[in-house]
C-alpha cells in the first residue's frame, strides 16, 4: 500500500503525516520515516527543517539566503537530508512497520541518497504514506494511490488514509 498526498502549500500536508503517525503509534505500530516542517521567523517563512520520526532528530533541509544547490531563494542543506532523513528512511526500511516520507519534491530531490532511499520505499513491501509538492504528482501518482488535501476535505481524508493503512498493516 503506497499513498501519496498532495496540496497548495499551508493546506495541511505535514499534519496530515504527524497525525497519522501518532495514531499508528499509539496502536503499538512503529512509524519511521521523516518529517519536513517551516523555519519560521517574525511570521516570515525562513527555511525548513527535517526531522526522523523514530529519534527526534532534526537537521535543515534548507534556508532562504546563500549556498548551493538552490531552490526558488532556498540553498538546500544536503548534507543534513542526508544525515537526518535518508539515514531516519533507511532504518524505516529495516525497523517499522510504515514508512512516513515528509516531502518529496525538487528540495528533498537534490539529494541522490534521498532518491535512491524513495526508489527503495517504493519497492519495499511496507506501507507507504508520503506527502508530494503539487509539482511532483506526476512522476509518483501511477505508484499508489493519491489524494488532493484541501481544508474542506483533510479531515475525512486522514481518517480514510488511516483506515486504509490500518488494513494494510494488519494483513
Amino acid at each position: 500500500m503506497k499513498i501519496f498526498v498532495t496540496g497548495m502549500p499551508g493546506v495541511g500536508k505535514t499534519t496530515l503525516a504527524l497525525k497519522i503517525a501518532g495514531e499508528l503509534q499509539n496502536r503499538g505500530f512503529k512509524v519511521g520515516g521523516m518529517i519536513t516542517q517551516e523555519i519560521r521567523k517574525g511570521g516570515r517563512r525562513v527555511g525548513f527543517k527535517i526531522k526522523a520520526l523514530d529519534s527526534g532528530e532534526e537537521g535543515i533541509l534548507a534556508l532562504a539566503g546563500e549556498g548551493y544547490p538552490r531552490v526558488g531563494r532556498y540553498a538546500v542543506n544536503v548534507g543534513d537530508l542526508n544525515r537526518v532523513g535518508v539515514s531516519a528512511i533507511r532504518r524505516a526500511l529495516q525497523n517499522a512497520n510504515i514508512i512516513i516520507i515528509d516531502e518529496i519534491g525538487a528540495m528533498e530531490f537534490k539529494s541522490r541518497e534521498f532518491a535512491k532511499a524513495v526508489e527503495e520505499a517504493l519497492k519495499s513491501e511496507k506501507p507507504l504514506l508520503a506527502t508530494l509538492h503539487r509539482r511532483w504528482v506526476n512522476k509518483f501518482k501511477d505508484r499508489g494511490k493519491l489524494y488532493v488535501l484541501s481544508v474542506e476535505n483533510r479531515e475525512k481524508t486522514a481518517e480514510e488514509i488511516l483506515h486504509e493503512l490500518l488494513k494494510a498493516l494488519k494483513s
